[in-house]
């Protein structure tokens, strides 16, 4: 066994969340701002919805016991519309004519729908079916009522919250301040896209995924641009991650031990406490993690794949635990079958670039035959990424298996 094992993946992780020791601060926002963003309180509504009883049909709102048998002929006193509530009271043999999401007034038990009515021109109505009581009523609080909890502290705010707290009569929410991820690509092989490639450059890519996955989980972006192999050089974009007051810090490439790999000894020498550097994950090995004042830094491997695994493994944890979400580190993967014949696994946590087949009674997924961490195009095409454990033994295709599924979390 090795004398310095690698760290299992799942220990990298608790130690980057725990650095979450406190979530980022509560601001109000007007509800047309609080789309995808966390609720940092609970929502307790103070109303009842519908606060009233309200017809669940078009018809005509009446006692139940006087159409108890039919046909019936009732008296039309009135009109019950949406906004238009009739203000009287139904009495014996009476009945008042409604439209759907308008109050039932008062005295009146049930609806009968149009369809089994029939309406005369001496303000009479023919009712041709029994309506038990509370038939198409839909009570008061039927939705929600006073006192209930719409949203919990730490949920994510979808589209449906929106309306659910405009129904409950909210205008703001609080909800948790973004946090501020800064991402350093480094490389004097890096060039951004649109540049023209001298021998030897290739264009820098990862910083435009790492950045929208980091908004895609909750967090403001702020791209530092390539910093050279260049310690000073290196430096200084550090030193204005810290300028801006950024929360995280995520550098891409130049995190091992080789000479041009700086990023390192850059943060180090800035006053960076290490917590680890190298895990046993594939693609991701190289990864290092540490603190440097109240700023969090994440040191990504350089190859594309690498770098956009580790921010689905580790940074968007990271971000959601900032927000005060609790299940924030929960297990990100879904249950399928295998597709094909898999290797026994090595001692370091595999994350396959698969595909994934639907229409069986579990997602069937398959690895693709290359893996290197260089490949875009095939992780482009992955629908999912195959988790398979470290030291897992060989797997037939048919064997229950976990993945991520990629369109969950970007």
């Amino acid at each position: 066994m090795s004398k310095n094992p690698l760290l299992p993946v799942s220990e990298a992780l608790s130690r980057i969340l725990e650095t979450a020791t406190q979530a980022m601060p509560s601001e109000r926002v007007p509800l047309d701002e609080a789309h995808r963003r966390t609720i940092s309180q609970p929502l307790i509504t103070s109303r009842d919805q519908p606060p009233f009883p309200a017809s669940a049909m078009d018809g005509y709102a009446v006692r139940a016991a006087d159409v108890a048998s039919t046909p019936a002929t009732l008296t039309v006193i009135g009109m019950s519309a949406a906004g238009h509530p009739f203000a009287g009271t139904v009495g014996p043999r009476q009945a008042v004519r409604i439209f759907t999401g308008a109050p039932v007034p008062s005295g009146a038990d049930a609806i009968v729908i149009q369809e089994n009515t029939q309406p005369s021109g001496d303000g009479k109505v023919t009712v041709s079916a029994t309506a038990s009581v509370g038939r198409f009523v839909r009570p008061a609080g039927l939705d929600f009522a006073a006192g209930e909890v719409l949203m919990a502290k730490g949920h994510r705010i979808s589209a449906r919250d929106l309306a659910l707290a405009a129904a409950a009569g909210v205008s703001h929410l609080p909800v948790r301040c973004r946090p501020r991820v800064a991402i350093l690509a480094t490389g004097d092989e890096l060039v951004r896209p649109g540049e023209e490639l001298r021998p030897g450059q290739i264009v820098a890519s990862n910083s435009y995924a790492v950045a929208a996955m980091a908004r895609s989980a909750g967090a403001d972006a702020i791209d530092l641009g390539i910093a050279r192999d260049d310690l000073a050089d290196t430096r200084a974009a550090i030193a204005k991650a810290r300028e801006l007051e950024v929360d995280i810090l995520v550098t891409l490439g130049g995190a091992s031990v080789g000479d041009h790999d700086l990023v390192q000894e850059a943060l180090t020498s800035s006053g960076m406490r290490l917590g680890f550097w190298r895990i046993a994950m594939r693609p991701g090995k190289p990864l290092m993690q540490g603190v440097l004042g109240r700023m969090r830094v994440l040191g990504f491997p350089g190859n594309p794949v690498s770098s956009i695994v580790c921010a689905l493994i580790f940074l968007r944890p990271l971000i959601r635990a900032l927000l005060g979400d609790a299940d924030a580190g929960s297990d990100p993967t879904r249950a399928g079958v295998l597709g094909a014949d898999v290797p026994n696994n090595d001692e370091r946590q595999d994350y396959l670039r698969s595909s994934v087949a639907w229409g069986g009674p579990a997602p069937e997924i398959t690895p693709f035959a290359h893996q290197d961490s260089s490949m875009m195009g095939v992780f482009a095409r992955a629908d999912a990424l195959l988790v398979r454990k470290a030291h897992a033994p060989a797997a037939k295709a048919g064997d229950a298996c976990r993945a991520l599924f990629l369109d969950e979390w970007e």
